[in-house]
């Protein structure tokens, strides 16, 4: 008789949810289709020269460490490297606020496995990172989403929402936040609303989670501080990640938290996967240390600046009346919408783009509460420049086609 594994799986385990940007991107695998679906950087802001000198010397001099396990905190050398690092972006760190990690997601997941149990709500953005969304589902959490506006989550909303939680003795955990060129809608959170937000967090004793891979992708404007430099607290976890800055392969990412949150953290990644692998660690503290970090992001800033203004410039030209989108300062992506009289369902929308070879992400992904139907996430990195202008032309004509 087979063996019936629903019966075994574990109640967790039932929680879990595909990918939908994954299960997307399968459908868009043909060589023929341009897509500006997934949250790829562009091959060619990968430093291949500099990591095969670095490789090279690094298992030359290094291999009989590299190639072993290292400590679940993290390798020395990246260590030091990343509290040198944090120090240029306005953070006081110590070797006791950090862990290093295999991805900013396994930070999320290992977040949510210290501090989510079954029921707890969590404050997320609306619309959020699908993988945080992911690795809260996954620990049984009730997403509540707060509205952004142009200066990022609404404060207040987050009042409002706050108060009634509060009030009803169902207080969430934390505030879930990708406050620079927020994932998928591009927008930065204004130095004052990121104020206001932790002020809220004081006021309704939460935590909030900091969840920036892109900050270091500004192409114009000014810098804004991270959440974790105004706190004075140590009420707020940031997760950080070398996937869009160096090269995602590696998957090396980083957690800067109060170090009883690190403790915890240890112990919880200890049981995944003991620790984070060696090698790329060691060849990315090297990078760090020659200096060819900063270098990378300067021209990753360059090129990705100019495929933007490519993609804006393209939006402008062939796009129909009734489409808006963000023009975002850095980052990856814009978040397009398609305004109510054109009478569109992005998600029904998305596999007649397939058909005319052109791949977006559904915005009901990115949202809680399955609302999210009027927009998409359009990624400029990826394409090259040609295929920018064409994409956007052929995703035109789907909208023109497609609408009432």
């Amino acid at each position: 008789m087979p063996i019936n594994f629903e019966e075994l799986f574990s109640i967790n385990s039932k929680r879990m949810k595909k990918s939908v940007i994954r299960e997307l991107l399968r459908l868009t695998a043909k060589p023929e289709i341009i897509s500006f679906a997934g949250g790829l950087p562009s091959p060619e802001s990968f430093p291949v020269k500099e990591v095969k000198e670095i490789v090279n010397e690094v298992l030359d001099k290094e291999g009989k460490i590299a190639l072993q396990y290292s400590s679940t905190e993290g390798d020395a050398v990246l260590r030091a490297e990343l509290i040198k690092h944090s120090k240029k972006n306005g953070m006081d760190i110590k070797d006791e606020n950090l862990l290093v990690t295999t991805s900013s997601q396994q930070g999320l997941d290992l977040v949510s496995k210290i501090f989510i149990n079954p029921g707890d709500p969590i404050i997320v953005e609306l619309p959020s990172y699908v993988g945080g969304l992911g690795a809260f589902n996954a620990y049984g959490a009730e997403m509540i989403g707060v509205p952004l506006d142009e200066e990022g989550k609404s404060a207040k909303l987050l009042r409002e929402e706050l108060k009634v939680l509060n009030d009803s003795g169902n207080k969430p955990k934390f505030i879930y936040i990708v406050p620079d060129f927020q994932n998928p809608a591009g927008i930065t959170m204004s130095l004052k609303r990121r104020h206001e937000i932790l002020e809220l967090a004081r006021e309704f004793e939460l935590l909030i989670l900091e969840d920036s891979p892109y900050r270091e992708l500004r192409f114009e404007g000014e810098n804004v501080p991270t959440i974790y430099s105004l706190d004075n607290d140590g009420r707020v976890i940031l997760l950080g990640t070398f996937s869009k800055i160096f090269a995602p392969g590696f998957r090396v990412g980083w957690v800067i938290a109060p170090p009883e949150v690190i403790t915890k953290l240890i112990v919880a990644k200890q049981s995944t996967d003991l620790c984070p692998p060696t090698f790329s660690q060691r060849i990315i503290g090297r990078f760090m240390e020659k200096g060819y970090l900063n270098k990378n992001i300067d021209k990753i800033k360059i090129m990705y600046r100019r495929k933007r203004d490519i993609m804006l410039d393209a939006f402008g030209k062939y796009m129909p009346e009734g489409v808006t989108w963000t023009k975002p300062e850095g980052g990856l992506f814009l978040f397009v919408r398609v305004h109510e009289h054109l009478g569109i369902d992005t998600d029904e929308m998305f596999y007649k783009a397939v058909d005319k070879n052109i791949a977006y992400v559904v915005g009901s992904a990115f949202h809680c509460d399955g609302s999210g139907h009027d927009v998409m996430r359009i990624n400029f990195s990826y394409a090259t420049e040609d295929q920018i202008v064409e994409g956007v032309k052929r995703l035109a004509e789907v909208i023109k086609e497609h609408s009432k």
